[in-house]
């Protein structure tokens, strides 16, 4: 007997007792021959001491023997040993069914189900067994398969769960990529996208697992043979083999499995076996979708996010980056939150804030002025109060208020000291161009009516000069105002050229040296050598230095002096124009070069100007590559010092 068979177990006693009468032959005639031969189903009948009487033709193509070979075989040779049930044979006409292992004349084996009953004479008398065999290998393969999705289904699904509960999903792909290689037998398993948008397809590896004995497999190589089929087709499923395989792994095959909406581009789930056909049956497509959709959920996941994180960092950034004070308050007035920069005027540190009130941290009519009449009970519109100041502050403040519903606002605090202090100076600016461009016009209106009414020689003469002078100013101003617009609008453009310094003071001074002999004022020249080559522009320091050197004449007492010394320091020319006048008050210097900017002092005294010609003379300066500096003491004079490069 073979090793690999058992015999059915022994027929009931009642059964067995009848076995002393004589065996009765096969009677076929018992039997409709055609209907037997003619069946779907494989019948055998078999001996009352187990063995083969006949088979049809379905029962003797199903364990490939011919009638002859099997007539007579033990049953026992036939019936394999396996994990199925054992059932008796039972007496009458009630059938039993049960699961063998039939083993084949080319030894494979086969799951089959049986169905038994004896078949008895006119007497009552057991006289054959009726064995009706129906081959299962489909339903067991389906049933292993069940088996094997519902495995797989599981630990995918438990494996999705840990994943959507780590706190970085990120770090949790490579378990359940390593669980899901495990339990679909596979050495490797891959994440990966094709990006195709320059024309040449690129492959990265997102994710990965592999076993410790691949641990060398490349999987970008050995994905790339397939890239041309994926991306004709890259909705489908890929199961194909490549023979050749790689260095690591001799064949292998390939499944690819798109992962719906996410990654950006083409997204898939790769698995390779070690076989060099692919294992995978149709319907277990199926659970590999499942399993690709679950990571697919899991990465999507993890790009909203990483959105999230993103969007979050933005936000705090760009409000971090706000110059302005961020309030967000209920209607309560409660501060619910707050952020400002360090630089603030206003700012308090966020603890000191938490859990108080607005009106506990500023006076109450303030409060109710940026709040607004309207939002006292609830927040329904927008509110904007400009130029408000707070007891402890010096700064000039707005506040905007944005309701975000009835229950809460955002409140924004803006410092608006230097926009006031800018509108202030424009105001200002205005009225004194006003009236430095009033005063010329009405003094040469003057000088006109007097001319044509007449008069001696000498004062026509002095009628023309005095035309000619207050025209000049008018026409100086109006110079001014347009270099400090083409300043402000970047139209002007200075080319430095290599050019001789010393004749450029020499000219500045010689153009204000009439106004100060009018007040005995002497300018002076003290430069070490002659030529001192520079890189500038002839016009434009011309207009820097007659501006400078008027300024000294104009801020100086009479009988002063007014000194231009001229140095070298670091590759650079170092003119310093030196005045007797009345200095510049220290909290003025911050804005001595501002557009229209005038200090105290020189408004009380008086002293006519536009605010303009500082703003320029730095503007130029810069131009050429240069810088300037201002020294001053109050009531002893000021200095100012233009640093040019020297042409080298």
């Amino acid at each position: 007997m073979d090793e690999k068979t058992v015999p059915i177990k022994p027929l009931p006693p009642e059964i067995k007792a009848k076995l002393h009468n004589p065996k009765k032959k096969w009677d076929a005639a018992r039997f409709s021959r055609t209907l037997f031969d003619q069946t779907g189903e494989c019948v055998f009948i078999i001996d009352l001491d187990l063995r083969y009487l006949a088979a049809n033709r379905q029962a003797l193509r199903l364990l490939g023997y011919d009638e002859n070979e099997i007539i007579g075989m033990p049953v026992s040779d036939v019936i394999a040993m396996g994990e199925l049930s054992d059932h008796p044979v039972m007496p009458g006409d009630e059938a039993n069914i049960y699961e063998r292992i039939f083993k084949r004349k080319d030894g494979t084996l086969i799951p089959v189900e049986i169905g038994t009953s004896l078949v008895s004479d006119e007497n009552g008398e057991p006289v054959y067994i009726q064995s009706i065999v129906r081959d299962i290998s489909d339903r067991k393969e389906t049933e292993k398969l069940l088996k094997r999705n519902g495995r797989i289904l599981a630990v995918i699904s438990e494996a999705t769960a840990r994943l959507l509960r780590f706190p970085n999903i990120e770090a949790g792909i490579s378990e359940m990529l390593e669980s899901l290689g495990y339990t679909l037998e596979v050495f490797g398993c891959v994440i990966f996208k094709i990006e195709n948008f320059s024309g040449s397809p690129e492959i990265k590896i997102l994710y990965n697992w592999l076993e410790k004995d691949a641990a060398g497999f490349d999987m970008a190589t050995a994905i790339t043979p397939f890239v041309d089929r994926i991306i004709s087709a890259p909705e489908a499923v890929l199961s194909e083999i490549n023979p050749g395989g790689t260095k690591e792994v001799p064949g292998y095959s390939f499944l690819a499995v798109p992962i719906q909406g996410t990654l950006g581009a083409r997204g898939y789930l790769g698995t390779f076996d070690r076989i060099n056909s692919p294992s995978w049956q149709p319907k277990e497509f199926d659970v590999v979708h499942t399993a690709a959709n679950l990571i697919g959920a899991a990465l999507q996941r993890i790009q909203y996010e990483e959105t999230i994180r993103l969007n979050e960092f933005r936000n705090r950034t760009i409000v971090d980056a706000f110059p302005d004070l961020l309030i967000r308050i209920d209607s309560d007035g409660l501060i619910l939150d707050y952020s400002s920069s360090p630089n603030h005027p206003l700012f308090i540190q966020r603890d000191m804030l938490a859990g108080k009130k607005l009106m506990e941290t500023w006076p109450e009519e303030i409060v109710i002025g940026i709040l607004g009449d309207e939002n006292k009970d609830s927040f329904s519109v927008p509110h904007w109060w400009e130029g408000f100041q707070l007891p402890f502050s010096s700064s000039v403040y707005e506040s905007r208020l944005h309701p975000i519903s009835r229950d809460e606002a955002l409140i924004i605090i803006r410092d608006i000291t230097d926009v006031v202090r800018l509108n202030e100076m424009k105001t200002d600016f205005i009225n004194r161009a006003s009236h430095e461009l009033r005063t010329p016009l009405t003094a040469a209106i003057l000088m006109a009516d007097l001319i044509q009414q007449g008069g001696t020689p000498e004062e026509q003469q002095e009628y023309w000069r005095v035309l000619r002078n207050e025209l000049n100013r008018q026409k100086n101003l109006i110079d001014r105002l347009l270099m400090a617009g083409r300043l402000e609008s970047g139209m002007l453009k200075l080319e430095s050229v290599t050019m001789d310094l010393i004749p450029v003071l020499d000219e500045s001074i010689q153009a204000v040296r009439p106004i100060a002999n009018t007040r005995r004022i002497v300018l002076s020249l003290d430069a070490p050598q002659k030529p001192l080559m520079i890189l500038g522009d002839n016009g434009a320091l011309q207009q820097v230095f007659i501006n400078l050197i008027n300024n000294a004449v104009k801020f100086s007492p009479d009988e002063s002096n007014v000194r231009v010394i001229v140095g070298l320091s670091n590759g650079h020319a170092d003119v310093s124009i030196i005045d007797q006048g009345m200095g510049i008050a220290p909290e003025a210097m911050p804005h001595l070069f501002e557009k229209f900017y005038r200090a105290r002092n020189v408004t009380v005294a008086e002293i006519p100007g536009s605010g303009i010609g500082l703003y320029i003379v730095k503007s130029i300066v810069e131009e050429l590559g240069g810088n300037i500096d201002v020294k001053s003491e109050t009531h002893k004079g000021t200095t100012f010092i233009v640093h040019l490069k020297l042409s080298t």
